[in-house]
């Protein structure tokens, strides 16, 4: 698969489905709840390290007990391939230190 190759809600919706993001027009948004700010912290530096490793970053709100992210290929214009690695990856992560969804 072209890495730079924008996909549709569609084609994006199985690499998906079990985590917190949604396909949100240009990029993926997902969202977590965690027990404390320090909680939030912990989660974004993880999440850091793996951005670093893929040379793809998000953007991120971290506030009192949450963590939001936003995915989007800005040289492809849209969604790709490298936004559902990070998504996946940064679902695992969440798992990994109970954070959950935010609904």
């Amino acid at each position: 698969m072209d890495p730079q190759r924008i996909l549709t809600p569609a084609e994006a919706a199985d690499a998906l489905s079990g985590t917190a993001f949604a396909h949100a027009g240009d990029r993926l948004e997902g969202a977590y709840r965690t027990a404390d700010f320090a909680s939030a912290v912990r989660l974004l530096d993880a999440v850091a390290t793996v951005a670093d490793e893929l040379d793809h970053h998000p953007d991120v709100r971290v506030g009192w007990g949450a963590i939001a992210f936003e995915l989007s290929s800005h040289d492809a214009g849209g969604v790709t391939a490298r936004d559902l690695e990070l998504a996946g990856r940064i679902q695992a992560l969440a798992d990994a230190q109970g954070a959950r969804p935010r609904d």
